[in-house]
């Protein structure tokens, strides 16, 4: 069997051409390009594009056609492929001692990094554009919406697991006059947040969300579920579950993969969210299953493809300045994540899921179910 004529093959299968002309036919420079995607299939494709080898016009349509193909199902039986899972089921990658890996090697990248592409709220998870295609508005949304659903109210107190640069406690604090307590473990995310934030009722804590203690009225979590690892689901419910008041609402806001898994994309995991994992629905059910009652689970993953194609276009433009500090591999590397990432949530290979829960199934504060 010829390797170049067996890839040739898959990607004829998926509607994408070698060195064709449609905008998401992908263009080799190297030839040695076929047998590293043989060999290291995911990582490969994602290693060679940083190297150079290939280039496409519409690198996210491409992704997204390869994953409509079924290619996922294709190469699984690759024993280099399954072997890179065997960390994820023996280990705990997410243990504790190793949970700051994720904000040393992603979100201490620097700030003026991600604050070149987000918006006013730096809301570095998926946008909610009703009505809208402006990413700063569909931001604007995605906080009204979270803080309808929690039916947030001034004498609130409320914790925020995983705050990024506090756009949400300072939207919630601002709107709504509550109290926030907010919870990270990125030295340079709260160093921006605490500035950002100044003057309001918003607290900050450098802690792993396993040392959390307090009582809360609402508890939201935005965007970190996917790096608390299948062998922890059930903790962080506990926690939750510990901290949250009997009347009390708490809001998931995750990443979730259609089927259960055991690890992340290897591409992903080496270069952009070491130890990432993301939860089924299965999982996520099972981890809350005798905490909590679900009362809604809101699907927004055709959101996060215009949220990543919008950060790029605005990544894109920041790259000017950006390129004083940050080299070329570094940029195709950027924007492979995010073209890579919208492709597969076009694809519908991933999805962007807002779950509400209640400890008994109501009470005072009953949350509003959908907006």
């Amino acid at each position: 069997m010829i390797i170049s004529d067996a890839i040739r093959e898959l990607l004829s299968d998926a509607g994408i051409g070698v060195n064709g002309t449609n905008p998401w036919d992908i263009q080799i420079k190297d030839e040695r390009w076929y047998g590293r995607v043989w060999r290291d299939n995911s990582l490969g494709l994602g290693e060679s594009y940083m190297d150079g080898w290939w280039d496409c016009q519409r690198t996210d349509e491409m992704i997204c056609r390869l994953l409509r193909s079924g290619i996922e199902e294709k190469i699984k039986g690759n024993l280099s492929y399954l072997i890179r899972f065997l960390p994820a089921v023996l280990f705990n990658l997410q243990s504790t001692a190793r949970a700051r890996m994720i904000s040393d090697r992603h979100y201490d990248l620097g700030n003026n990094l991600f604050l070149s592409f987000l918006d006013p709220y730096n809301q570095y998870s998926c946008g909610y554009f009703k009505e809208t295609l402006d990413l700063d508005r569909a931001q604007q949304n995605k906080l009204a919406l979270i803080c309808a659903k929690l039916n947030l109210q001034a004498s609130d107190n409320v914790l925020d697991i995983g705050c990024g640069w506090g756009g949400f406690a300072k939207y919630a604090a601002e709107h709504y006059g509550c109290t926030v307590t907010a919870v990270n473990i990125s030295q340079e995310q709260l160093r921006y947040a605490r500035k950002f934030c100044n003057g309001l009722p918003v607290h900050f804590m450098d802690c792993d969300y396993r040392s959390i203690t307090g009582r809360f009225d609402k508890i939201v979590s935005v965007g970190m579920f996917e790096h608390v690892g299948r062998k922890n689901y059930r903790e962080f419910m506990k926690v939750v579950h510990r901290c949250l008041k009997n009347r009390g609402a708490f809001l998931l806001h995750t990443i979730g993969g259609n089927i259960s898994k055991v690890g992340c994309d290897a591409w992903v995991t080496r270069y952009i969210f070491p130890n990432g994992m993301l939860p089924s629905i299965a999982q996520i059910g099972k981890a809350a299953e005798g905490l909590f009652v679900i009362e809604d689970w809101h699907n927004l993953g055709p959101h996060y493809d215009k949220t990543l194609m919008a950060w790029h276009d605005g990544f894109q433009k920041a790259w000017p300045e950006l390129k004083e500090i940050y080299d070329t591999r570094f940029k195709r590397m950027w924007e492979y994540y995010l073209l890579s990432s919208a492709g597969a949530f076009r694809a519908r290979n991933i999805q962007v899921w807002q779950i509400v829960m209640t400890k008994s199934g109501g009470g005072t504060q009953q949350p509003q179910c959908r907006v």
